[in-house]
This record gives structure tokens, sequence and C-alpha cells, in this order.
């Protein structure tokens, strides 16, 4: 078999036209634009075991997506100066590879990271979304309370099981650790929520904003949110934030490359991660 190199992707796309990350056969997703234009660049199987660190639903952003994938190393050091560029001529205009790194073989996009940040964009403007960002932030139809909204966050920090807020899988655990989330108010006007996690469960990152949002606009008390981490299944009462407020911003990684297979095997004893 031919010697491989595994590459990291670094990827930024505009979900609105896209049904989702995973390759499907009828639909157009990140996964699928990707294979084809790297098959067409390279040839068809050249590129092998595209592996994402998240799994994005349909209509949901982001600007720092990690994928890995594997070349035979005579072909990336015969195209490494000037994949990036064929690529970019060769993909839509609502997807970008950012940079392509080559990194060691042990290096695992999905299984390797140790978190992942989201932010989810909201106005309350009595006008709405600014045209131009329509496709990026929520228009909400009450004023928020950026105390309020925080208060309700303080209660969802932490490692929890966090049922109530995920979409359940099979054999799959809801536990999650929750860094860091919290609220801010841009310059803008526009209200972001910076969601930090391990890992997320389907669905989870919608789930604590929609939770918080009916806390932020008075509608529900500011503990109802963390109220609900008692419950052991999917709440009926948390309706599910729209997807293309939600951007991936960030996904980290060992800063030692020599602890990226240990992170890999950690993560896999602990949780298989879903979509967030």
């Amino acid at each position: 078999m031919d010697e491989r190199t595994r590459l990291r992707l670094d990827v930024s796309y505009d979900g609105t036209g896209f049904s989702g990350w995973a390759a499907q056969p009828t639909r157009r997703t990140v996964a699928g634009v990707l294979v084809e234009t790297l098959d067409l660049v390279l040839g068809a199987g050249t590129a092998t075991g595209l592996t994402v660190a998240g799994r994005t639903d349909a209509g949901v952003h982001a600007t720092g997506q990690v994928c890995h994938l594997d070349l035979p190393t005579t072909v990336w050091r015969e195209r490494e100066g000037q994949l990036l560029r064929r690529l970019a001529r060769l993909l839509p205009t609502d997807v970008r590879i950012r940079a392509i790194t080559e990194v060691p073989a042990e290096f695992d996009a999905r299984f390797s990271a140790t978190f992942r940040r989201y932010e989810y964009r909201v106005t309350d403007a009595p006008y709405g979304a600014d045209p131009l960002r329509r496709h990026e932030i929520l228009a909400w139809p009450k004023p928020l309370d950026v105390d309020a909204l925080n208060d309700a966050a303080a209660g969802l920090v932490g490692e929890h099981d966090f049922a109530a807020y995920c979409r359940r899988k099979e054999n799959a655990t809801t536990l999650r650790e929750v860094t860091r989330l919290e609220w801010r108010r841009a310059p803008d006007g526009v209200l972001v929520a910076t969601v930090q996690a391990d890992a997320f469960c389907q669905a989870m990152v919608r789930s604590l904003v929609g939770a918080m949002l009916v806390a932020g606009d008075g509608r529900r008390p500011v503990e109802w949110p963390a109220s609900l981490l008692a419950r052991r299944e999917r709440s009926s009462e948390v309706t599910v934030a729209p997807a293309h407020g939600l951007t991936l911003v960030a996904v980290g990684y060992p800063d030692d490359p020599a602890e990226y297979a240990r992170r890999a095997d950690l993560t896999r004893r602990l949780r298989v991660p879903a979509e967030a």
C-alpha cells in the first residue's frame, strides 16, 4: 500500500444552501461538495477518510470547522504548493477551505478535539434582522435582557446530563460538560451567545438557546432552563432555536501533537459525539 499523509482542513461555510454536513445521496451537503471537488482536482477516490470535528445540521454555518483526510504522500508532495488555490477556484462560493496542514497520522478531527465552540446571534431590534445578515441572525419578537440571559446561562455551565436538551440516540450518552456559556450585546446591538463544551448532543446548542431566550424575554423565570436538567428525557417544553442563527466558530485540540492519540482514545471510551 502506498504511503499516505494525513491533512487537516480548516473549513468555513454558509449553511443556508446545505442540508447539513454529512453526505446524502439526493441532497447538497458540505461533505458531498468537498468530496466532489477533491475528486475533480485529484482524481476519484484519491482523497480518503474525510472526517469532521462536528457534523452540523442543515442551515448551520461554520467559520472554524475542522476535518481531516488522507492522501497518497506522492500526490501531496506534488500538489501541496498549489492545492489550496486549485480547490478555491472550483469550490462553490458558499464553502471555503481556508488552510490545509500536514498533521501526524494520529490526529483525528473528531476524536482528538478537546472542545467545540459555537456562537448564536439574535437581534431584538423592533425592525428585525438587517437584510444582509438575515441568514446568520435570528430576529426575536420581544425585547431581551442580557442580565436575565446570563443568569439563565449560569445554571447550565458544568457537567450535567443534558437529556432534556438532546435528541437521544440509542447507546449514546447525554452527559456533557459545558465549559463556557455567556451572552453579550455587540456594539451593533446584536446579542451573541457563546457556547463551548467538550462535545454536544444533536440539537443541544439550539435547544439551550431556545430555553434561554424565553427566560431572557421574561416569559420564563431565569431558573427554568437549569431546572430541566433534572429530567432524563427530552423536554417537549423546549423549542429548538432556528438553525440559521448558529455558527461553529472554533474546535480545540491538544497543544502537543503527541497528545492527539491519547485524547482520541479517551474520547472514544467516554462517548461517541453527535451533531450539535
